[in-house]
């Protein structure tokens, strides 16, 4: 079968799933409010980061896109669902790829809406402080944020398909995303700088001081992605349904 009557399907199922949509208005409800209640607490800080500051409100919101990614792929565990995927489409890998496509697709579209929001409400609040950032900066950490949350999506896509367990990804990647990241806070070293979340959000900076920039901090966290969703592929190939 073709790759793109499969990608199809799958974005069916995704849309028969009304936890994705609750996911998707979560990611840009929180993050566009905690955004906005950092830009107006912090208009008076001169020496805060404001383009950080601005997109703030994506750090607890990208748990909705963890979410979504974890959900879309432990559904297929429910009730039989991935023996009749299976059943319809017998090469596994490229259903495994338009799993991940049709994962990854809705949660870069909404995640560049939830940037630009989360900026504009920021902004707001940040007065004087915004006018230093530039148009490209802010491009960038748009574009940025978009790609972030999709990788952020996927490795929790990969994560599920391995463990056959969308409790267990979440379960993982939360306290990670909350715990690990919160302790580790804006300490910079040969392992936090390559951390998945610390990696990707380097892009969301005005300025950085690690060894990664923004480009090259979101190609760490493609990195940890893909390796999730290559186990996600093994484990579909090697294990039944």
């Amino acid at each position: 079968m073709p790759f793109v009557p499969i990608l199809h399907a799958e974005l069916l199922k995704i849309g028969t799933l009304r936890s994705l949509y609750g996911a998707l208005v979560a990611l840009l409800a929180v993050s566009t409010a905690f955004s906005a209640l950092a830009g107006a607490s912090d208009a008076s800080d001169p020496g805060s980061d404001a383009l950080f500051m601005a997109f703030s409100g994506v750090l607890p919101g990208q748990i909705a896109a963890i979410a979504f990614g974890a959900t879309a792929a432990s559904a297929e565990y429910q009730a039989g669902a991935l023996r009749l995927s299976l059943a319809a489409v017998p090469r596994r890998g490229r259903w495994f790829a338009a799993k991940a496509v049709a994962v990854g697709a809705p949660v870069f579209l909404a995640g560049l809406v939830t940037a630009g929001a989360s900026l504009a409400a920021a902004r707001a609040g940040l007065g004087a402080a915004a006018e230093g950032l530039t148009a490209a900066q802010q491009t960038r950490a748009v574009v940025g944020c978009g790609i972030y949350l999709t990788l952020m999506a996927l490795l929790a896509t990969g994560l599920a398909t391995l463990l056959r367990s969308g409790v267990a990804a979440l379960s993982v990647l939360i306290p990670f995303v909350l715990v690990v990241s919160f302790v580790v806070g804006d300490t910079t070293g040969a392992v936090t700088d390559f951390l998945p979340d610390k990696a990707g959000q380097v892009v969301l900076h005005q300025s950085w001081d690690g060894r990664l920039g923004p480009w090259t901090g979101l190609a760490v966290t493609a990195v940890w992605a893909a390796a999730a969703l290559v186990a996600g592929a093994w484990s579909v190939r090697r294990r039944d349904a």
